[in-house]
């Protein structure tokens, strides 16, 4: 389902026309942010965000579980699995899970640290720590009240910021903001723009990181030269068309589709002839390229694309690794 394109402007008729809706959302939701979830025995790090929507928040849960790793945790990753038909909790395996089971983040998440999927987080982080955790990091799962975190990490993209600032259904925040704030450890806006200035404004003391997605340099040395049909099916497609225009790549052709969009034959094979009337290379994220690789009905599309992975950078890494690291006891 595509974001309506209203939750990223000013107010206006709709947001108006829906206010009621999103005030009993809102309140639903904000009470869910009081309840007292259970201690999963182990420290437990929630990288989230403040709407629906991407925001950067597996990269961020992956930059992390490496601040994590190089300090000698042991990390778990602990996710929803959203797409993925399996409730869990189950651990990831990338070589006999498909995105169609696990869904398509934890496939990558499995490539840095062990990754449980459970839709009952309690029941996931027992596991986690059953297998050896010694600390847990949640992609996703802020406004999820069933475990306590220790540390919420709230990432916020620069560009389009919180929206129109209204609950779902008005706007794309997932619960009233201040509400949402006041359970928030720290913040971290990733890419440029003043988007995310509104909510800044309102973060108070809270510690603030900023952070950029870096592509791989080898794979944008292989590109340059060459042309590209860029499709993008994640929370905000314009980030990715965003970073191939900051690596200057040239994308004449740019598809965006929603967020964890399952591409159909049809549509496959209407991108290979683009590509192929165009001269272009597919090209795409790799959360889409993990989709692809394990549906069989689109190995043909998959054999031609090329991914361009990224790295999330925080400028002030120092300050937030020792954040993360008295948070996950030492």
């Amino acid at each position: 389902m595509r974001e309506p394109s209203f939750w990223w402007q000013r107010p206006g008729p709709a947001a108006t026309l829906l206010a009621p809706l999103a005030a009993g959302y809102g309140a639903i939701a904000a009470r869910a942010l009081t309840r007292t979830g259970a201690r999963a025995g182990i420290p437990v790090i929630c990288v989230g965000n403040l709407t629906v929507g991407g925001a950067g928040k597996t990269p961020a849960a992956l930059a992390v579980a490496a601040l994590l790793l190089a300090a000698g945790k042991h990390p778990f990753f602990l996710t929803r699995g959203y797409g993925g038909a399996l409730k869990g909790p189950v651990r990831v395996d990338p070589v006999t899970h498909r995105a169609a089971d696990v869904g398509d983040e934890p496939l990558l998440l499995a490539r840095v640290a062990p990754t449980v999927v459970a839709r009952n987080r309690v029941a996931g982080a027992a596991a986690a720590r059953a297998d050896g955790a010694d600390v847990i990091v949640m992609d996703d799962g802020f406004q999820n009240p069933s475990l306590v975190k220790d540390f919420s990490l709230i990432v916020i993209d620069g560009r389009r910021g919180i929206g129109n600032a209204r609950v779902i259904p008005a706007g794309p925040l997932r619960a009233p903001l201040m509400e949402q704030l006041d359970h928030a450890d720290a913040v971290l806006v990733v890419g440029d723009g003043d988007g995310a200035a509104a909510a800044i404004a309102r973060t108070r003391a809270l510690p603030l990181f900023h952070g950029r997605l870096v592509p791989e340099l080898n794979a944008v040395a292989a590109l340059l030269g060459h042309k590209v049909l860029a499709f993008a099916g994640i929370g905000d497609p314009q980030k990715f068309f965003g970073t191939l225009d900051a690596a200057a790549i040239d994308a004449p052709v740019r598809l965006p589709f929603a967020d964890h969009h399952r591409y159909s034959p049809l549509e496959a094979a209407d991108i290979l002839d683009r590509a192929t009337r165009d001269r272009l290379i597919p090209l795409t994220t790799e959360k889409d390229f993990a989709r692809m690789a394990t549906d069989p009905a689109l190995a043909a599309l998959a054999s031609r694309t090329r991914v361009l992975p990224v790295t999330l950078m925080v400028v002030e890494e120092d300050a937030l690794r020792e954040l993360v690291l008295a948070k996950a006891g030492g």
